[in-house]
């Protein structure tokens, strides 16, 4: 009995060992495959502040405005170069509409923004953790919430009607953002449309991942409102 006890004590010695042994190579293989896409990531793209790459995002709107698009990084030579990895200088939670194109209003090419887009721009735990990934993992520098005029999905939540199927799902998420601007003059959808793109904010400040990154200047995290009748992006938060 005794040498049946030892035996298995032996053999749950090894057993951790084995295990310890393996968590510890998998830690240095993760550490330099991350070392390693930081060093291709150094060279096709330089790191940029927050500040940086919100201006950069801005002046990219102001070209799409103005009628003048750069159309940057859309070359078969952009594909390659970011075929194996990506560094996108900017995060942007946007509505899934048709109209609201991320790289087209910003004028930004392949590789340049980590696009997140759901009805009615809202931070589901799906949407944030996408986010987190971009933010964490990819080193976006700038997060920007984006709203825009006349969205079908705020103005779903403000009518609060049953939809059906799955329709209404987003409802629910924009609902305490309408309930901040129900008795605010003007037009109660488009006070809606900021209050939402706030309160999205408020939400993703929630996560530890993103506050970190805030506090430690890493990160900015900002609110746009894009205008459909003149493509202008303005901030709101």
């Amino acid at each position: 009995m005794n040498h049946t006890h030892s035996f298995i004590g032996r053999r749950d010695l090894l057993k951790r060992a084995s295990i310890t042994t393996l968590g510890l190579a998998a830690g240095t293989f993760l550490g330099r495959v991350k070392q390693a896409e930081a060093t291709e990531l150094s060279a096709i793209a330089p790191s940029l502040s927050p500040d940086d790459a919100l201006q950069k995002l801005m002046e990219g709107n102001q070209r799409f405005v103005q009628h003048q698009p750069q159309y940057p990084d859309q070359s078969a030579a952009r594909l390659q170069e970011v075929a194996q990895v990506q560094h996108p200088f900017a995060t942007v939670l946007s509505c899934a509409d048709s109209r609201v194109p991320a790289e087209i209003l910003f004028d930004q090419g392949i590789g340049d923004i980590f696009d997140v887009r759901i009805a009615g721009n809202i931070a589901t735990p799906e949407a944030l953790g996408s986010i987190e990934y971009a933010v964490v993992l990819l080193d976006t520098p700038v997060l920007m919430v984006l709203g825009h005029e006349r969205c079908g999905a705020v103005t779903a939540a403000v009518q609060n009607e049953t939809l059906p199927g799955e329709i209404g799902s987003f409802v629910k998420a924009i609902l305490p953002a309408v309930e901040r601007v129900k008795d605010k003059a003007g037009d109660t959808v488009d006070n809606a449309v900021t209050a939402n793109v706030q309160y999205q904010i408020e939400q993703l400040k929630r996560s530890p991942l993103l506050t970190e990154r805030l506090q430690s200047g890493k990160l900015k995290i900002v609110g746009g409102r894009y205008d459909l009748d003149t493509g202008t992006v303005t901030m709101v938060a």
